[in-house]
C-alpha cells in the first residue's frame, strides 16, 4: 500500500539547533522540497549563513530551547512572516563528557534541560498554531532511546523521555489532526559527535566495537533526507540508518540480563579508561560545539 504523502511545497517548518550538523542540512532538504524555514539556535552569524544560501523567503531567529518566551517570540516571528506553522523540528541538543561519577550536577541537569525540556517546551511552543493547520511535530530523540553506553547516562535519559513523551503526545492531539513522529539516529556524522570522540578515545574505541548500526556512522545528509521523508509522510518513527528499527523491537533484549552481563564485563575494563580520559579534560563537560550547554543568563554564556 502506498504511503500518504503530505508536500513540503509552501509548507512553513520551523526548526531549531538549526545553525549547524542535522538542523541545518534539514533546513536545506525541506528548502529543497519547496517549504519555508525558520531557523532556530543559539548561533546568530550561523543562523543567517544558512538561512541566505536557502534565499530570502527564509529566516532565522535566536532563542535558547530552553526560555518558553523566547520560543515564543520565535513561533511568533514564523507566524508574522509566514502567515502561519505547519511542522516544527525539536532537534537542539548537546552532548555531555561524562559519567555520572564524573560530573557536575550542572552538567547532568542541563542534558535534560536542553534535550528533554527544551523539545518539549518547543512542542508547547508550536502546538496552538500547528493545530490551526492539522500539522506535525517531529521529536528528534535517538537510538540512545533505547540503547546504553557508559558516559551516555544522562544524554540517554533525555532521549528515552522524549520518545515517551511523543507517544503520549501524539495520543492528546490525534483528534486536532496534528501528528507526532519521534526519530532515532545512531551516530551521525556531526559536530556533537565528532567533538566526544576527540575529547574521549576510549569512547570512540567503545563505539567502534558496537554490534552492526549501533556502531556505524552515517552522513547528515542521509539522515537530514530520511528526517526530510518524514516531514512528508508524517509516519510515527523515523531511524536512521532504517535497521535501526530492529534494534528498537528488540530493545528488551539489548538492554536485557544476558547482554548486560556481556556489558558489564566489558564495562568493567573501559569505565576507568574513560575516566581517565575524562580528568584528562581538565573540567571540561561539553565539546566545544555544544553551544547551549550554558544556560542564557549564565555568566558562563
Amino acid at each position: 500500500m502506498a504511503r500518504s504523502r503530505t508536500s513540503l511545497v509552501g509548507k512553513s517548518v520551523l526548526i531549531t539547533g538549526a545553525a549547524r550538523g542535522i538542523g541545518a542540512a534539514l533546513a536545506r532538504k525541506a528548502a529543497a522540497r519547496g517549504a519555508r524555514v525558520a531557523l532556530v539556535g543559539l548561533e546568530p552569524e550561523r543562523l543567517a549563513a544558512v538561512a541566505d544560501e536557502l534565499g530570502p523567503e527564509h529566516l532565522w531567529v535566536e532563542a535558547d530551547v530552553t526560555d518558553p518566551e523566547a520560543l515564543k517570540a520565535a513561533v511568533q516571528r514564523t507566524v508574522e512572516t509566514f502567515g502561519g506553522l505547519d511542522i516544527a523540528v525539536a532537534n537542539a541538543g548537546i552532548a555531555p563528557l561524562t559519567t555520572v561519577y564524573t560530573a557536575s550536577a550542572h552538567s547532568l541537569a542541563r542534558t535534560i534541560e536542553v534535550n528533554l525540556i527544551g523539545s518539549m517546551l518547543t512542542a508547547h511552543a508550536a502546538l496552538p498554531e500547528i493545530a490551526k493547520r492539522k500539522g506535525h511535530i517531529l521529536l528528534i530523540s535517538s537510538a540512545a532511546a533505547f540503547t546504553v553506553l557508559p558516559g551516555m547516562s544522562a544524554y540517554c535519559a533525555a532521549k528515552a523521555g522524549l520518545e515517551r513523551f511523543g507517544d503520549a503526545l501524539r495520543l492528546e492531539v490525534a483528534h486536532r489532526g496534528v501528528t507526532v513522529a519521534s526519530a532515532h539516529p545512531t551516530w551521525i556524522d556531526t559536530d556533537l559527535v565528532r567533538d566526544t570522540e576527540e575529547a574521549l578515545p576510549t569512547f570512540k574505541a567503545t563505539r567502534k566495537q558496537l554490534p552492526g548500526p549501533l556502531g556505524a556512522f552515517t552522513s547528515v545528509e542521509v539522515c537530514a533526507q530520511a528526517l526530510a521523508e518524514n516531514l512528508e509522510t508524517r509516519r510515527r518513527r523515523v531511524f536512521v540508518p532504517g535497521s535501526v528499527a530492529v534494534v528498537s523491537a528488540l530493545r528488551q533484549m539489548v538492554t536485557g540480563v544476558l547482554a548486560e552481563k556481556v556489558a558489564m564485563a566489558v564495562s568493567a575494563k573501559r569505565v576507568p579508561q574513560l575516566e581517565r580520559d575524562i580528568a584528562a579534560l581538565n573540567g571540561q563537560e561539553f565539546g566545544k560545539n555544544s553551544i547551549g550547554a550554558q544556560a542564557k543568563n549564565s555568566p558562563a554564556a
